[in-house]
C-alpha cells in the first residue's frame, strides 16, 4: 500500500467526494445503504487492512467507559491507570489516545488488543452500518484516512442511485 499516493489522490478528490456524499443525503436511505453495503463487501474482498493500518497510524477512536474497562483488563491494568497512561480528553469531551500511531499497533500492523479493541475500531470505517445518509460527513472525512473508503466512494459515483 503506497500511503503517499493514497494521500495525494484523496486530497485531489476531497471536494468532489464531499459534494457527492452530500448529494446522497437526498436519496432514498435504503438504496444508499444497499449500495454502500454492496461496495463495502466488494472492496474489502480486495483490500487487506494489514497492508495499510493508516487509521491506526493517524487517528484515534473514541474510548467509551466499557472500552476503557475492557482494554484495561486485557492489559492487566486498572481503568484509572489505563486512562492516565494512554488517554486524554479531546475538545468534544471524549476520551481519545494521547498519541498516534496507536500504542497498540505493532510493527506488522497487527493490533495488540484486537480481541478487546474499542467499539469504534470494531466498526471502522463505518461503511456497513444502517442509515448511512446520517454519517456522510464522517464518510467524507474517512476518504482522507482509509483507502478502502476512497475506493468505495469512487465506485458509488459510477452507480446511478
Amino acid at each position: 500500500m503506497n500511503l503517499d499516493a493514497f494521500r495525494k489522490r484523496a486530497a485531489d478528490k476531497k471536494a468532489d467526494h464531499r459534494k457527492f456524499l452530500q448529494s446522497l443525503k437526498k436519496k432514498d436511505p435504503r438504496k444508499v445503504d444497499d449500495a454502500f453495503h454492496a461496495v463495502h463487501e466488494e472492496v474489502f474482498e480486495e483490500i487487506d487492512c494489514l497492508t495499510c493500518a493508516n487509521c491506526c497510524k493517524t487517528t484515534s477512536p473514541i474510548f467509551y467507559p466499557t472500552d476503557i474497562e475492557r482494554v484495561a483488563k486485557a492489559l492487566r491494568m486498572k481503568p484509572g491507570e489505563f486512562i492516565e497512561k494512554y488517554l486524554r480528553i479531546d475538545e468534544d469531551k471524549d476520551y481519545v489516545l494521547k498519541s498516534s500511531p496507536c500504542p497498540f499497533l505493532d510493527e506488522d500492523n497487527y493490533c495488540k488488543v484486537y480481541a478487546d479493541r474499542p467499539k469504534a475500531c470494531r466498526e471502522y470505517p463505518h461503511t456497513d452500518r444502517k442509515k448511512m445518509v446520517q454519517i456522510m460527513d464522517l464518510t467524507a472525512k474517512n476518504t482522507q484516512v482509509c483507502p478502502a473508503v476512497l475506493e468505495m466512494v469512487e465506485r458509488l459515483k459510477k452507480i446511478n442511485l
